[in-house]
C-alpha cells in the first residue's frame, strides 16, 4: 500500500512546526558560541519551513513534507542539545 501525503496531513505538520518555531527561545547567553549555534539552528529550521510553504503553494506535497520534516529535525536537535529552551514541551519537541 502506498502512503499518500495529503493536504490535511501537510496542514497538521505546518501547524505543529509553526507552533514549535514560535515557542522556542534561544537559551545560551548572547554573543557566545552556543548562542550562534542556536541562531544557526533556528535559521535552518525557519528556512526549511519557508521552503515547505513554497513547495506547498506549488502543490509539490512530497517536497513540502520533506522540508517540514527537515525543519522540525533542526528544532528537535536544538532542543536536545540545549540551545533552545522549549519549557520541557515533549509534545512539540523530542525532549525529556
Amino acid at each position: 500500500m502506498q502512503n499518500i501525503i495529503t493536504e490535511e496531513k501537510l496542514k497538521k505538520y505546518f501547524d505543529v512546526t509553526g507552533k514549535a518555531l514560535k515557542k522556542l527561545k534561544i537559551s545560551p547567553p548572547e554573543k557566545t558560541h552556543l548562542d550562534s549555534i542556536g541562531k544557526d539552528y533556528f535559521n535552518m529550521a525557519n528556512t526549511y519551513y519557508e521552503d515547505a510553504k513554497h513547495f506547498y503553494e506549488k502543490k509539490d506535497y512530497i517536497n513540502a513534507f520533506a522540508a517540514l520534516n527537515y525543519a522540525h529535525g533542526w528544532l528537535d536537535a536544538g532542543a536536545r542539545i540545549g540551545v533552545f529552551d522549549v519549557e520541557h514541551d515533549s509534545v512539540l519537541f523530542t525532549v525529556d
